[in-house]
């Protein structure tokens, strides 16, 4: 059996996905209780203001936006500095994320606050900044909705730069989630199944997807998960890629599976339709040139970049 390592690229597919550009020194082993205190204290420290799902941004005098905020600059948004996390180190100094407490509304007209999934799909800030805000959004929504102890209700409180809860009754310790998800592409060489949800925008067709449960390996859940979805069994899953995602704190898993059928019993509970398109039918929807407007995910999502490289492995 072959060694798969060494016939590996040298950048691996994941780098290639949207979100996944972060290039903070994360310091994971240096996380000391007063560390968000500390990093507040540089006066290099940068800031990235969060607030209901939205990214702060500065409008630039040549109309781009700059996601960098000093502390000082931060104060008349109100910012909780109490509850930001520190994600780590940049060549600049400290990074950190912190929730803002004035809404979209009564901001000046020199800061606009727009939703994280309208940052990344129109490139508003460069990828290092995307995936910092990936990184910051999942923590602070972990915090948010982790408030209290899950032992005893007691409140818990910020420990570790933000990469801990403590609980200060019954001494128990709460670590930041990830949720993983599987998302696949089932082909053969001459055709992919492709799903539409009923939240999609129009004409959108993308990989399947679902949470992979406890007790499951990551190839068990795409196998469950497409059956359950499409009422196709799958033989052969093999792995491609993975990518951050901060809705509200996921890891998708990208892989590509066999089927072992072609009849689709789809559920239509779950799906608005679901089909097979021949490859040829993909690459006009990835290029925006189908005759039925139909479209597959932006470039930055990574079941856009799974169906790049199966139309692509010809």
């Amino acid at each position: 059996m072959s060694f798969r390592l060494f016939d590996a690229p040298l950048r691996e597919p994941s780098q290639f996905v949207g979100f996944a550009g972060n290039t903070i020194d994360r310091q994971s082993e240096n996380r000391a209780d007063d560390s968000v205190d500390r990093a507040l204290a540089d006066p290099a420290a940068r800031l990235l203001l969060m607030n209901g799902g939205r990214l702060y941004l500065k409008l630039g005098d040549s109309g781009g936006f700059d996601p960098w905020f000093g502390a000082a600059e931060g104060l008349p948004f109100k910012v909780s500095l109490a509850h930001g996390v520190l994600l780590g180190f940049s060549e600049h100094g400290p990074v950190l994320a912190v929730p803002a407490g004035i809404d979209a509304e009564h901001l000046p007209e020199t800061i606009k606050a727009i939703d994280y999934r309208s940052v990344y799909m129109q490139g508003l800030i460069d990828d290092a900044a995307a995936g910092a805000m990936a990184q910051g959004a999942a923590l602070l929504a972990w915090h948010a909705s982790h408030r209290f102890c899950s032992k005893c209700g007691t409140e818990s409180q910020m420990r570790a730069g933000g990469y801990k809860r403590h609980c200060p009754n019954c001494g128990t310790e709460h670590f930041p989630r990830t949720d993983p998800v599987a998302i696949m592409l089932t082909a053969t060489r001459d055709k992919c199944l492709l799903g539409r949800g009923r939240h999609f925008a129009p004409g959108m067709y993308s990989a399947l997807a679902g949470f992979i449960e406890p007790g499951e390996t990551i190839e068990a859940a795409v196998r469950r998960e497409t059956l359950e979805e499409a009422g196709i069994q799958l033989g052969r899953v093999v792995y491609h890629a993975s990518q951050p995602w901060p809705f509200p704190y996921s890891l998708m898993i990208g892989c590509f599976g066999e089927p072992l059928n072609d009849d689709i019993q789809a559920d239509l509970n779950e799906l608005e339709d679901c089909r097979w398109f021949a490859r040829d039918e993909v690459r006009l929807m990835l290029t925006r040139e189908h005759p039925g407007d139909l479209v597959t995910p932006p470039k930055g999502a990574i079941a856009h970049h799974l169906i790049r490289a199966w139309v692509d492995s010809e």
